[in-house]
Parts: C-alpha cells; structure tokens; sequence
C-alpha cells in the first residue's frame, strides 16, 4: 500500500483492514492487486469479509447495494447524526454491532453473575462493574444512544433476578418492572450502565 498506492488511505488491525478510495472503479483496480499480491504469499482475501462498501451520508446520496460493514465490533452505517450547524442531517458513522451485542450477552450468561440470587443488589452491581464500564469506554465512544438500547436487556435481567430472589415480585413482571424503576430513580449511578442512561437524558 505504501509503494503502490500511497494515495489511499488505510487502516489495519491483525489481519483486517480498511482501504478510502475515492471510486468504485478505484476500489475494484485495488482488489485486483491486494489479490494478487497476497497469492504472491501464498494468501488470500476473505470471500465473505471482503466488499466494497459505499459509505452513504447526506452529500453522497448515491444508491448502492452495500452501504455497511463491521469492524472492530462496529456497525459502520448511514444514521442520523447532529452536524456543526446542530441540524440532523445523514452520516457515516460507527455504533455497537448486533455480532457485538450478542457476544456481550453470551458473556454475562456465562459468567452467571445476573443469576446470582445469593447476593444483594448492592453486590450485583460492584460484580458487574468492571464489565459494563469495559463495554461503556470501548463501544461507546461512538454513537452511545445505541450501546443504551443494547445495555437494555441487563435490566430485563435484572428485573428476571428480582423475580426470583424476591417473593413478593414473583409472577409480576409490572411490579418487579416497577420495584427496578424505584431503585434507578433513588441510586442512578448504581450499575454503570445506569450512569449512562442518565447521561444522555434516557
């Protein structure tokens, strides 16, 4: 890339990368020669990772069927976003991907700390802390409001745990829904995702 095309833009992590072009018939000229070049080493580009992507916003107005891709645990996409002016217009941005969610999700169930019903709150919350804010400083720098939806399913979880621990909550979802209400208005900084949500208004 540095010999060959210093004018493109790229960047590179393991063994993904990320090539700016500046044009559809650039972008297919520069896959023709990472392929080749990478048969030179006896490699190959990944079929299915591999596309070219049009990054869609509101002064590329374009149709083109691929206008997303993820990288590094981001969905890269067209969404709404505010620009200098603070009006909402189109933009090409980053925000959690669902591969990402749902990885986030499986590693609390393994963990098991959403089913520990021997613990407090209290307890639940310091367990729990380091991950969420983990997941907070890493895939909310961009796009937050998205890593909340996400974050939401923990007080599903939460309110499931209240179910069980709690009698007086079993068999009640509104109630137990309710109890959890109760507990983020009279602690919002709690768990860290709470943190978050107060953050942005939510």
């Amino acid at each position: 890339m540095q010999k060959y095309h210093p004018d493109v833009p790229f960047e590179r992590y393991a063994d993904d990368a990320i090539c700016h072009c500046e044009s559809e018939a650039q972008a297919l000229l520069l896959r023709q020669e990472l392929e080749r070049r990478l048969a030179e080493c006896k490699l190959a580009l990944h079929p299915e990772k591999t596309k070219i992507v049009y990054c869609k916003q509101a002064n590329r107005p374009v149709d083109y069927p691929i206008y997303q891709f993820d990288f590094l645990g981001h969905t890269f996409r067209p969404r709404s976003v505010m620009n200098r002016m603070g009006k909402l217009c189109v933009g090409f941005t980053p925000a959690v991907s669902n591969k990402a969610a749902r990885a986030m999700r499986q590693g609390m169930r393994r963990k098991g700390l959403l089913r520990r019903y021997d613990l407090g709150l209290d307890d639940l919350a310091d367990r729990t802390r380091p991950i969420l804010r983990g997941w907070i400083e890493y895939y909310g720098r961009f796009t937050r409001s998205a890593l909340v939806q996400v974050l939401r399913w923990v007080d599903m979880a939460l309110m499931r745990w209240a179910q069980r621990k709690y009698k007086s909550l079993s068999r009640r979802p509104a109630r137990a829904w309710a109890w959890l209400s109760g507990v983020k208005c009279r602690q919002p900084g709690l768990f860290a995702h709470w943190r978050l949500e107060a953050a942005l208004g939510r």
